[in-house]
């Protein structure tokens, strides 16, 4: 009996796989299971047919990237990376920190990093001219409707670490109640108005009673904790240019890449199995 039970629930376990990992679309050849679509569903926290609409996209994308022989090595990343850094007027290392902060792991910032590099080469391959530069007047109109993109404090209340040793300063953020000799521990207020982008960019990435990533400073090492933010200001369009051209840029990528794959899907030949 109990071989007779196990051999059923084996057989209904082989089916039941056999269903979840079938064929349920085939585009130019290259399957996609239920089991794609199920979990794509799930983890986008859209319908079955968002889903499959979203892996059939994908599915065309990658065999692009495959067609044009496109690629991506670590010098592109780093390139890349170097380029979002500028944009946001920060040298490498630092704009590195802050990205760590808001990556625990930075390998998928990196994976992210790498994407983007494909996805801009496929486009420079597709788009042959036929997408617009945004100019001037696009990105002032752009900051104008979106000012509340580009707010931060007044002011800031800090306590400024500084020291010629990394290591003794960072002991310091570790037990900022310990500070070691060689760690200067200075308290100042920070008027937005007089601190250069870069700067000002860290201090709004970073929060309350947090502690800015180390970067150096008059040949030092340099780290500060936030106490308190106060009042709210407009940053000035000129230190957020470089980031709004990205930023229009990249939805007018988005939407010729969706339109494009839209007449890709009328000639491609994809097929519903199941």
């Amino acid at each position: 009996m109990n071989k007779l039970f196990l051999s059923l629930l084996l057989s209904t376990t082989i089916s039941f796989a056999s269903v979840i990992n079938g064929v349920a679309i085939t585009v130019n050849d290259e399957p996609i299971t239920l089991y794609d679509i199920e979990q794509t569903a799930k983890q986008n926290n859209v319908d079955k047919n968002q889903a499959a609409s979203a892996l059939i996209d994908k599915a065309l994308y990658e065999q692009l990237v495959k067609k044009h022989n496109i690629t991506a090595d670590i010098f592109d990343v780093n390139e890349y990376i170097e380029k979002l850094a500028a944009t946001n007027n920060m040298d490498v290392y630092t704009f590195k920190s802050v990205i760590k902060q808001k990556y625990p792991n930075y390998s998928i910032f990196e994976e992210e990093a790498k994407s983007a590099v494909l996805r801009q080469k496929l486009i420079q391959k597709i788009v042959k001219g036929q997408l617009n530069v945004a100019t001037d007047e696009d990105m002032e109109l752009y900051y104008e409707n979106n000012k509340d993109q580009f707010t931060t404090a007044n002011s800031f209340d800090i306590v400024k670490y500084t020291s010629t040793n990394k290591a003794s300063l960072i002991s310091a953020l570790k037990s900022p109640l310990l500070v070691p000799n060689d760690v200067e521990r200075t308290p100042q207020t920070l008027q937005t108005s007089e601190i250069p982008p870069q700067l000002q960019y860290l201090l709004t990435e970073t929060k309350v009673n947090s502690f800015t990533p180390i970067f150096t400073a008059d040949r030092k090492f340099t780290a500060i904790f936030i106490t308190k933010k106060s009042g709210q200001s407009t940053i000035a369009f000129e230190n957020v240019k470089g980031k709004i051209f990205n930023d229009l840029m990249k939805l007018r990528e988005k939407k010729y890449l969706k339109e494009y794959f839209e007449k890709e899907k009328l000639t491609a030949d994809i097929k519903i199995v199941r």
